[in-house]
């Protein structure tokens, strides 16, 4: 009888004990699920070596939880975790896992600095002071983003890091992709608790030349991998934007949006228009274009963008110094890599909105001036602000 009554409670036991071992098996199944939902980056599999010099992953965090994860190899911003409507933090930019992975020529412009001349320069020519500058044509007769290497592909140092702001600093050697003066540049990232990230630009040079840096991240604010971005609604504070040819030069007219496919001055999903019939959009195979922003000033900035995600109900508002604003709809876009959630970059599943002065400056007289003097000191910032609807 009392070898039973142990049996029995042997068995009992082993069942509790089992079931106790499933239970805590399931809870850490379901907080590892909610850890890889939020974030894959890690950086011990992320940090690798690129010519020669440490390519390392840097995270700044806010009191709420919300983080900012950053890489020096192009001045890059890998991740960005903000919470949706339901309090659940989201990655709304798209990146890899891996620092080698953005060492490609395929997608080099995921979340990076671009520069020392963000968007197009046309035929890869300027004139300064009498002098005539040739730069590396890499986007057909054109130049993009400071040419096949320009700042995206250089290790740039981690100069100062603290919990909320990190500050990188690379110098572009003088003539290096055709630019004159040794130019010298910071880019500050800093996260504060009402979800503001802010890009701080400083640049200065030995010798004139032209300086346009900015952002390229390309966001999705239902999340990286969730699919289309053509429900997102947007809302730009711009009446004209600057037209242009068919190898996306502006034409040096500033154009009214009314009446136009380019008429977000009231909320719009970004799918609503893109596929009319439309030269411009023809041009851009979608939106990729410069808008004009009209000086809605708050607290300094121009209200640039006013866009949420359509299924987490994240709002992302964009106030910047810089008097205009690139929205490109993901139209290049096309399963060339996969991101760092094991998705493919698919067909207009991200977006870019960067802050800038405008396209092909150095050679449009009418455009605010992107001139730079030796000695001068350039800054501009940017701030990306994130709530829920």
């Amino acid at each position: 009888m009392i070898k039973t009554a142990i049996n029995l409670f042997s068995v009992v036991l082993i069942g509790m004990m089992s079931s106790c071992q499933n239970t805590e098996k399931k809870q850490q199944t379901s907080t590892q699920d909610s850890i890889s939902s939020v974030s894959a980056l890690d950086s011990a599999s992320f940090s690798e070596t690129i010519d020669g010099k440490a390519a390392n992953l840097y995270t700044i965090k806010n009191s709420s939880g919300a983080e900012v994860h950053l890489t020096n190899f192009g001045a890059r911003i890998v991740g960005l975790l903000v919470p949706d409507k339901d309090g659940k933090l989201t990655d709304v930019v798209l990146g890899f896992n891996k620092a080698s992975s953005y060492n490609n020529p395929e997608e080099p412009y995921f979340g990076t600095i671009v520069g020392p001349f963000g968007n197009r320069i046309a035929k890869g020519k300027f004139t300064l002071d009498g002098k005539t500058y040739t730069l590396p044509t890499n986007n057909g007769l054109n130049t993009l983003h400071g040419g096949f290497k320009g700042v995206h592909f250089a290790n740039w140092e981690a100069k100062e890091v603290t919990p909320q702001k990190v500050t990188f600093a690379y110098t572009l050697p003088d003539g290096n992709e055709g630019y004159p003066g040794n130019i010298s540049m910071e880019v500050t990232y800093s996260f504060n608790d009402k979800n503001e990230l802010t890009i701080d630009y400083k640049a200065t040079s030995d010798k004139n030349t032209h300086l346009n840096l900015t952002n390229h991240a390309y966001f999705n604010l239902n999340g990286e991998g969730s699919g289309t971005i053509l429900d997102h609604e947007l809302k730009l504070f711009a009446n004209e934007y600057t037209p242009v040819d068919s190898t996306l030069i502006p034409t040096g007219e500033l154009a009214p949006v009314k009446g136009t496919p380019f008429d977000f001055t009231k909320a719009k999903t970004i799918g609503l228009n893109i596929d009319d019939q439309d030269q411009q959009l023809t041009y851009g195979k979608g939106y990729d274009h410069n808008f004009v922003l009209d000086k809605t000033v708050v607290e300094g900035l121009n209200h640039a963008v006013t866009i949420s995600g359509d299924k987490s109900g994240i709002v992302m508002d964009i106030y910047t110094a810089e008097p205009g604003i690139q929205f490109y709809s993901g139209n290049f876009m096309g399963d060339k890599v996969t991101l760092k959630n094991g998705v493919k970059d698919s067909f207009r599943t991200g977006f870019c909105l960067e802050p800038q002065h405008f396209p092909d400056t150095p050679n449009q007289t009418k455009f605010p001036s992107t001139l730079v003097k030796a000695g001068d000191t350039y800054s501009t910032k940017s701030v990306y602000k994130f709530s829920v609807k």
